[in-house]
Formats: structure tokens, C-alpha cells, sequence
């Protein structure tokens, strides 16, 4: 039978409590789970014999966090959300794969965040300081980097890529396998398809590079040195007449030596299992803005 509070250290009796665990009676702790301290776990919550509930977390109320998934410390997570549960892929087949949830990082309410498979990378992570608001989907596999906000009703499909300080709006869709850069700008209700440039902005279904995300890259604290340059790259990659790659080596030659623009190039240089996003119609005027 399942225990309320259980400590997997030989040295500690199975019921004892650690220092500062707050515990509601309606709450389910299988043996085996590993609880830290000051942790507080709310009304009808459910966790797992495989699960890691770091220092300081916080399990509002019914709240399911099971297989192998491990919660950072401070983290909080909103009724109705459910970490670690098994993913939404035929080919699973129970494996031991893996979840986990940085640091700080909140989980707003009727999220879903799948444990990984042994086809993918084996474990989906969310890293920390993020916000993942009410209802957000992250498929199997995912990797969210640091400082990630992801706003409501927003869902991916599996293996997705996401850098840190990128923003996903409202009700957008990422297909699976695509990657968004660091510091990128997803519209809402946008279907993205292909991979959006570190520092881009994209929008629309189907999704189509508009510009670049000035408005995140200021709030960032890059100067304006740092986004002019930014620009430049761009015109050349997405404006500018010719063949994409006579286009890239010119971008390459003319501002390669930027620290940016070198994380852009390398972005653009890596596999890919979708593909780029290019530039719509709306990126002139966004890039000139």
C-alpha cells in the first residue's frame, strides 16, 4: 500500500517525516518516492515510487508526478497538471525513461509534461526558471532550456528543441522535431513547422519569419550595437537576392566574426529534421522596424 511520507535512505524508518514536509491527508506517496525538505504537497496529490521531489517544492493540489521524474527544488506545480506519466507513443513499452523539471520553475494548471522513450533522448526536460502556463503541452522527449515562458493552450509535439528566454504564444503548435532558438519569438496561434533562427520572430499558420525578436533582444539587455548587427545578418540571410547559400557565405564573410550572429550561422549549420523557417512577406518591414 501506497505511505504518505517516505524517505528511500536505509539509515531513516519508511514513515518517518523530513524536517518541514507539509502534507495533506488526502495526499497518495508511494513507497519508494524521495521527498526533500520543506517540501509542501497539497490535497489529493499522487506521486510515484520512482519520483524526486527536490527542497521547497510545492504541489498545490491534485497533482500526479510519477515514473522516473525528479522536480527541482522551488518548483511549483498548479492542480491538475501530471509530470513523468507514460507518453502518448504507440512504440512505448513501458521503459524506465525519464523526466525532469528545473529549478524554480512553475507549472500552471492542466499542463502535461510526458516522460521521454527510448527512441528519443530518454528523458524530457523543462529547465529552470521557466513558466508554463494552464494547459501546455510538452511531448515526449522535449527539451525546454532556462527561462523558457510558454503561454496558455500551446502544445508540441514530441522531441522538440526549445533555447533559453524563447517565448511561445498562446495556442501555438510546435511540430515534432523542430527547434525554436535561444531568445526567439513564436506568435500566438501560429503552426510551426520548421526550425526558427536564435534572437527570430515567426508568425502565422503556417508559420513564416516575420523579423527578429527586438523587443525580447532589449529586454535581454543587448545594446543597440548588438541588434544593428543583428539586422544586417538578417537582411543579407532573408532579404536579399539569391540562392540561400550564396546568401549564408555572405553573411558569413560580412558579420561571421559577431558572437550573435555566430550563434545564428551555427544554428542555421546544425542537422535539422524539419528544416528552416524563411522569411514571409511581413519580414522587410519587421526588419526594418
Amino acid at each position: 500500500m501506497a505511505q504518505r511520507v517516505i524517505d528511500r535512505s536505509p539509515l531513516q524508518p519508511a514513515a518517518a517525516p523530513r524536517r518541514g514536509v507539509h502534507i495533506h491527508p488526502t495526499a497518495t506517496i508511494a513507497e519508494g518516492a524521495e521527498i526533500g525538505t520543506d517540501v509542501t504537497i497539497g490535497p489529493f496529490c499522487t506521486i510515484g515510487p520512482d519520483a524526486v521531489v527536490e527542497d521547497r517544492v510545492k504541489l498545490v493540489s491534485h497533482v500526479v508526478v510519477d515514473g522516473h521524474s525528479r522536480i527541482g527544488p522551488e518548483a511549483v506545480l498548479f492542480p491538475f497538471c501530471t509530470v513523468g506519466l507514460p507518453p502518448q507513443d504507440l512504440k512505448y513499452k513501458g521503459e524506465p525513461t525519464r523526466c525532469e523539471i528545473g529549478a524554480r520553475t512553475q507549472i500552471r494548471e492542466h499542463c502535461t509534461i510526458h516522460r521521454g522513450t527510448v527512441t528519443g533522448t530518454g528523458t524530457t526536460r523543462v529547465g529552470a526558471d521557466c513558466l508554463l502556463m494552464a494547459v501546455v503541452h510538452v511531448a515526449h522527449d522535449c527539451q525546454l532550456g532556462d527561462h523558457v515562458i510558454i503561454a496558455n493552450n500551446a502544445v508540441m509535439g514530441g522531441h522538440v528543441r526549445i533555447g533559453d528566454h524563447a517565448v511561445i504564444g498562446g495556442a501555438a503548435a510546435l511540430h515534432q522535431y523542430v527547434r525554436i532558438g535561444r531568445a526567439a519569438m513564436v506568435g500566438g496561434v501560429s503552426g510551426v513547422e520548421g526550425d526558427v533562427i536564435p534572437f527570430g520572430s515567426v508568425i502565422g499558420n503556417r508559420a513564416r519569419l516575420a523579423g527578429l525578436n527586438v523587443i525580447g533582444l532589449k529586454r535581454r539587455g543587448f545594446d543597440r550595437a548588438q541588434i544593428q548587427t543583428l539586422r544586417a545578418a538578417f537582411k543579407v540571410l532573408f532579404r536579399d537576392a539569391g540562392v540561400f547559400s550564396a546568401r549564408l557565405a555572405e553573411a558569413r564573410r560580412l558579420h561571421g566574426a559577431d558572437p550573435l550572429v555566430a550563434e545564428v550561422l551555427a544554428f542555421i549549420d546544425a542537422p535539422s529534421h524539419r528544416g528552416l523557417i524563411r522569411a514571409g512577406r511581413a519580414a522587410a518591414a519587421a526588419a526594418e522596424g
